[in-house]
């Protein structure tokens, strides 16, 4: 028991963390050489593209541990017995209950979406045809939120709280916080549709708060809204890989 508790000790609250997906580690693996631990799928979808190097240090990774990774099974034991902060609510929650607590958390819905009809609803292209949603498409849906492009060549939105219409991100942004700012009203975020990877179904609590944290800054000014969210991670795993460290 005191060597359990020795070990533990060791440990801080990033270490439950993936550096990857930067969400709590889910079946956690471990690099032989340089120690580093990730989630078991995000270390295999960067070996795909890496080939042969470590995702955070980029030290070599065996031809066998790219195929079959160590599960961090110490690791694993610790997080069963030992708690961490919500990131939202702050919440004390065990670290391997912590993604089910995601789920349940309104403070974490609010900020970053919950659907309103999928309890466990991931934005994904894949839930497009679920049978639970409108048999209206996606892009069909994308169309009903943004309506049209500004002379300034940014999309134009209407407000979903007040149905006023042709504001740009940063007009709907102030807009929002000039006349809405204390009311909470579950609607779907419009700039959330209009992205590659949005879905209508998903609902944000507080509105006004998620433009705040979410929406400051054009995603078109960072990502090529032209590719799916699957291939935007895969070339942002590429990219990383060509950064001189």
């Amino acid at each position: 028991m005191a060597e359990e508790l020795s070990a533990a000790t060791s440990y801080t609250e990033d270490d439950f963390y993936c550096p990857v997906c930067q969400e709590v580690l889910k079946t956690p693996v471990r690099t032989a050489a340089c120690q580093h631990v990730f989630c078991r799928k995000c270390f295999l979808t960067a070996m795909r593209e890496s080939g042969i190097h470590c995702p955070l240090c980029r030290g070599n990774v065996t031809r066998r541990e790219r195929a079959c990774p160590e599960r961090a099974l110490d690791l694993e034991n610790i997080m069963r017995k030992f708690s961490g902060s919500c990131r939202c609510c702050a919440k004390q929650i065990k670290f391997y209950r912590m993604r089910h607590h995601y789920k349940s958390c309104k403070k974490y819905q609010d900020e970053y979406g919950v659907s309103a009809i999928i309890p466990n609803f991931q934005i994904s292209q894949d839930s497009v045809g679920n049978s639970n949603r409108s048999e209206t498409s996606t892009s069909d849906n994308t169309e009903t939120y943004q309506e049209n492009t500004s002379s300034s060549g940014h999309p134009t939105f209407k407000c979903p709280l007040c149905q006023e219409s042709n504001f740009t991100r940063q007009r709907l942004l102030d807009h929002c916080n000039s006349n809405h700012l204390f009311q909470i009203v579950p609607v779907t975020c419009p700039i959330c549709v209009s992205l590659p990877w949005g879905d209508p179904s998903q609902i944000t609590r507080n509105f006004v708060s998620h433009l705040n944290q979410r929406h400051q800054f054009d995603y078109g000014e960072f990502v090529n809204l032209q590719l799916d969210e699957e291939t935007q991670y895969q070339t942002a795993v590429e990219e990383s890989f060509q950064v001189n460290i």
